[in-house]
């Protein structure tokens, strides 16, 4: 399975760039996120499915609450199940609001 394409083509429909761990645009709002995988079950020594942990953070000029939303709804509507969100502090180094948003996945091998 490929979940870096997974986890881009869903978030596809939210029309800001979605990048694998960094971004090096200038958009105004924009998305990155990194993934953990581990065995989730394995059977006579065998992973039969693949678990992921999948960190989506959102960055944003603007108010990101719609964006943010998106991200949750799609995500979830493809499978995702929703862990944890936190805001980060705005930072004034780069002048954008940080939303880090985690979620899960099973995948059979």
């Amino acid at each position: 399975m490929n979940i870096n394409g997974l986890i881009i083509n869903t978030l596809k429909p939210t029309g800001v760039p979605v990048s694998l761990r960094t971004y090096t645009g200038n958009e105004p709002q924009y998305i990155t996120f990194f993934t953990e995988d581990y065995p989730e079950l394995s059977a006579d020594d065998e992973e039969e499915i693949t678990g992921y942990f999948v960190q989506i953070e959102v960055f944003s000029k603007i108010n990101y609450t719609n964006l943010v939303n998106t991200v949750k709804d799609l995500m979830i509507q493809a499978g995702f199940n929703r862990i944890n969100f936190r805001d980060d502090p705005y930072s004034s180094e780069i002048g954008m609001f940080h939303k880090v948003m985690t979620f899960s996945f099973s995948a059979h091998v």
